[in-house]
């Protein structure tokens, strides 16, 4: 999968998610996890687009590492919602996806270090090729 197809996928995502946030009844208790869920749902999607303007090859990772942290944080949440609130309607969809998408992003960083297409150029500086 190439950035512009996960990039597209995690939009997608953090749109579900929303939607998904938009059908629990806002009783206060469950303002607050809402909240938390969107932001780490939309913190994925975020970080990635944020890794272009990146400086340096481990500046791209770390926006990469911060996009899979938020994935992980987001399946916590979901968890939350399925379990102490017994949401069980659309939470399973939602936790499969965010599971691929981190199992997707793991492969990225992983590849990230190990490909030859960061080239370490004679002044110290990164370059990565066009995503």
């Amino acid at each position: 999968m190439d950035a512009k197809e996960l990039k597209n996928r995690v939009y997608k995502f953090s749109v579900s998610v929303i939607k998904f946030v938009n059908k629990v009844d806002s009783k206060r208790i469950n303002i607050s996890l809402m909240d938390q869920l969107i932001r780490s749902a939309a913190s994925i999607g975020a970080n990635l687009v944020e890794a272009r303007s990146a400086h340096s090859k481990k500046d791209f990772i770390k926006f990469y590492e911060i996009a899979l942290k938020s994935a992980n944080e987001t399946k916590y949440w979901l968890c939350l919602f399925r379990d102490a609130l017994d949401i069980k309607n659309g939470t399973n969809e939602l936790l499969i996806e965010a599971n691929e998408i981190s199992k997707i992003i793991a492969a990225s960083i992983v590849t990230m270090k190990l490909n030859s297409k960061f080239i370490k150029e004679p002044s110290g500086d990164y370059k990565a090729d066009e995503f």
